[in-house]
């Protein structure tokens, strides 16, 4: 960036890094009516859903259907879940995208002329959308499992370090006056550790981090 401005280059703005967030289902909904009705002078549009949202550990995301008697064909029965998807992209806490809930269509209802399988995708997509919205939402952030290699007596530093950083400890060993720890830190709070790491140590630390998946982020965030 400094030979950039030193060369006349274009002017830069630049800020921290961003990290991925997700957004779950901690208490889910049961018996959520969405009616999707739509007359424009053309063909018109109807669907009717009855769905139940609940958090699902299996998977980032399932679909089930327990409609009898034909309410819900099979064909719309795939829109709706087609459209489910579509309302994943962007959840009501801030615009990410949702992970780890189950949806089931319990029960539907069509019209002789303005359904169609279009009708069933829209009112599946604004069917979940509004369903979440009444679900209790969880914010997940980005973990990393973090394994630091630091002189023995700089051990102290960084645990306080990592603590400061909202990291979980979940390993200590010593070996020849070198001390290895392991850690879960929240992504978002490394940037700038490798800085940090060197002032600490006096250069003699270092570190390595891989994903470790999504952990639920404070409520503050």
């Amino acid at each position: 960036m400094e030979k950039l401005r030193q060369a006349g280059g274009p002017e830069l703005t630049v800020g921290r890094p961003r990290v991925s967030y997700r957004e779950t289902v901690g208490r889910g909904v049961a018996g959520v009516v969405f009616r999707h009705v739509k007359q424009d002078g053309g063909a018109g549009q109807f669907a009717h859903l009855v769905l139940d949202v609940e958090p699902w550990s299996q998977g980032e995301f399932a679909f089930a259907s327990t409609v009898v008697g034909g309410r819900v064909p099979a064909e719309y029965v795939r829109a709706v879940e087609a459209g489910c998807r579509d309302a994943l992209a962007d959840g009501p806490l801030g615009g990410h995208p949702v992970t780890g809930l189950r949806v089931v269509l319990t029960d539907g209802a069509t019209h002789p002329k303005d359904s169609s399988e279009l009708a069933f995708r829209t009112a599946g997509r604004l069917g979940l959308r509004e369903a979440l919205r009444r679900c209790a939402m969880v914010l997940l952030e980005p973990v990393a499992e973090v394994t630091v290699t630091v002189p023995q007596e700089a051990v102290g530093a960084v645990l306080g370090d990592l603590a400061a950083r909202r990291g979980r400890v979940t390993g200590q060993a010593v070996r020849s006056g070198t001390a290895v720890v392991s850690a879960t830190v929240p992504l978002a709070e490394l940037f700038g550790y490798a800085t940090r790491l060197r002032s600490r140590t006096q250069g003699r630390g270092r570190f390595s981090t891989r994903a470790a998946g999504y952990a639920p982020a404070p409520a503050e965030r």
